[in-house]
């Protein structure tokens, strides 16, 4: 007879370990134990953890602070979170649908560098164009570049079996040193020895909007962003194509017995990647910020490794992973002031969640098994 699944009486088990719940569960089981571990960390270090983690909240406009400046308050800042979270969310979503089709899309960092600087240098500096006219023009450019430079890499991959990991590290460093030298040679700006300033026209982050008392930024492809998450959600899992890219990544030979063209696949799960990538490029780079640094690659593109494996590379839970790597983040500067903890324990809690989050099948995998044998 057929093994049955013994009713579990333990509710910790019932969560963890019921496949129905262990998309949303375990992620958050893993962001527990490593506040827990974090706080651990902070008090062995001699400061008070609850104070330590209020600072980090009250950095991100997550929790209000004591005191603001003139026409600053706790919207302000955390609108200000959202703007960094925006190209933290479409980048997390490129390295979500590679992983989905068994790929590793680490070149993220590379297509936000290249789609940002061909975006700023075409439109970025064109003050005579509608800022209508420019500002989807500079998104039609991320969108372009970035998919161009992922089919590239899936070209690369079915065509000479080049590992898309080492042919995406490679792309980094080519667009990186040769970003870096047309900045320095044609477009630095002599002050802040970094790329000029994109005019306002272009840019994909509303500055100074005075709104009631507060003078703050307006992330316009915020809700854009949202959306796009919600549309590869459905994509993913309600379309054939979304249905074939999950099969590659399960078994590709399985996937080409079954009949998917897995190698005009691979190319396309990487262009859609890449377009993401760019996504994330021009909101970053015209958005959040207005230049470029010259020889250095955006930080983000290698977060959201770590964002999409803590949302499970499930296109909602990605969403609010982003967010809270973006809190953790941004608000480490001010838990330093407010409490002594050095900045670098933000990037440690970031680190602990995302071994935890690393560790999310081997978990999903104990836990179901406690759950199918009723907890014992």
């Amino acid at each position: 007879m057929p093994n049955k699944t013994v009713k579990n009486k333990n509710p910790i088990f019932n969560l963890l370990g019921n496949p129905k719940y262990q998309f949303i569960s375990i992620p958050i089981f893993a962001v527990i134990i490593s506040l827990i571990l974090s706080a651990i960390i902070i008090f062995l270090l001699g400061q008070n953890p609850i104070l330590a983690l209020k600072g980090l909240m009250q950095g991100a406009g997550a929790l209000p602070k004591d005191n603001y400046a003139a026409y600053q308050g706790q919207v302000t800042d955390f609108m200000e979170t959202l703007d960094i979270m925006t190209p933290m969310l479409f980048a997390a979503l490129a390295v979500s649908i590679a992983m989905k089709g068994g790929l590793f899309n680490i070149g993220v960092s590379g297509q936000m560098l290249i789609s940002g600087f061909v975006a700023t240098i075409t439109i970025g500096y064109a003050k005579e164009l509608n800022p209508f006219i420019s500002k989807t023009l500079v998104v039609i450019i991320g969108i372009i570049l970035g998919s161009l430079v992922g089919a590239l890499i899936g070209f690369l991959k079915v065509k000479f079996n080049i590992s898309e990991v080492v042919s995406s590290i490679m792309l980094n460093y080519i667009f990186q040193y040769v970003i870096s030298f047309f900045i320095i040679t044609q477009y630095v700006d002599p002050v802040t020895r970094q790329s000029r300033v994109i005019g306002e026209n272009a840019r994909l982050t509303l500055m100074n909007v005075e709104i009631g008392p507060y003078k703050m930024r307006i992330p316009i492809f915020f809700v854009i962003a949202i959306l796009v998450a919600i549309f590869m959600h459905f994509y993913m899992n309600r379309t054939d194509q979304g249905f074939e890219i999950s099969a590659i990544g399960l078994n590709q030979n399985a996937a080409l017995y079954a009949g998917i063209k897995v190698n005009h696949r691979i190319i396309m799960i990487m262009a859609i990647s890449g377009a993401l990538a760019g996504l994330a490029g021009v909101t970053f780079y015209l958005g959040y910020r207005a230049s470029i640094f010259p020889n250095q690659l955006s930080s983000i593109g290698f977060d959201s490794i770590a964002v999409s494996l803590l949302g499970n590379n499930n296109p909602i839970g990605i969403i609010f992973s982003s967010l809270l790597i973006t809190i953790i983040d941004r608000g480490g500067t001010y838990m330093r002031s407010v409490s002594g903890v050095e900045q670098e324990i933000a990037a440690v809690i970031s680190g602990i969640i995302l071994l935890f989050s690393a560790m999310s099948s081997y978990m999903k995998e104990v836990f179901g098994a406690r759950y199918r044998k009723g907890g014992k």
